[in-house]
């Protein structure tokens, strides 16, 4: 295994997790600016409390596994597995990490300032459908999915490994969560949009723009305080 490649990876292992973090703090920052409130950043009930102790290791572990696998201590499940170390990859790697940031900035500007973190069951909830939107119904944990993925793949580990599973774990569990939420809410067309978006992936059939049946508010997410599925 080369050391400048294991180098390497860790580097971008590392800094990939401060831009992301850094960049979501920055985020809820700006959006509690702009509507004067926090963007619902508080975990509710026991279940988001679950969630955010889920996320809290990823986080963690995502900022640690660089130093772990470089330091004198090999501890156990932290080893990188030579045989899955190679230049092409590291370049997927790459890759696959900067289009995910990419997938994640996108959907930011889509939201604009009806992004949050959590649900609020009695806020007034609307749907976000354009940008990634208009594709999937859950964009941004998609590509927390891609980035994520990339870590297993840069620094192949079972510690990396773990760290996906439990991610996947929490984004499944928060996008059912949500979408039983918007599913309660009188006047949307929730369903109308299911059917002409996939949860993860786009679907290849349409039956129409899952616009067509919603308010210019619901469109623009600009126009109203609203909550978009992530």
């Amino acid at each position: 295994m080369a050391t400048e490649l294991l180098t390497l990876n860790r580097t971008v292992v590392f800094l990939s997790a401060l831009v992301y973090w850094s960049g979501v703090l920055v985020q809820a920052r700006r959006v509690r600016r702009r509507i004067g409130r926090s963007p619902n950043v508080r975990p509710q009930g026991l279940k988001e409390k679950l969630l955010w102790a889920g996320w809290s290791f990823v986080v963690l572990a995502w900022l640690a596994l660089p130093f772990l696998i470089g330091g004198a201590t090999r501890l156990r499940g932290v080893a990188i597995i030579p045989s899955l170390v190679h230049p092409l990859g590291s370049a997927l790697g790459v890759i696959i990490m900067v289009l995910g940031y990419a997938g994640t900035l996108w959907c930011y500007i889509a939201m604009g300032s009806a992004w949050r973190m959590g649900v609020i069951r009695t806020e007034e909830t609307h749907l976000v459908t354009r940008g990634p939107y208009r594709l999937v119904r859950h964009p941004i944990y998609l590509f927390q999915i891609v980035m994520v993925a990339a870590i297993a793949i840069l620094l192949p580990s079972a510690l990396s490994s773990m760290i996906l599973v439990i991610h996947l774990l929490c984004v499944l569990t928060k996008a059912a969560d949500e979408e039983s939420h918007l599913r309660t809410l009188p006047g949307q067309s929730y369903e109308a949009y299911c059917a002409n978006t996939g949860r993860w992936f786009p679907k290849l059939r349409r039956r129409k723009s899952p616009t067509a049946s919603l308010s210019a508010a619901d469109r623009d997410p600009l126009k109203s305080v609203e909550q978009p599925l992530e």
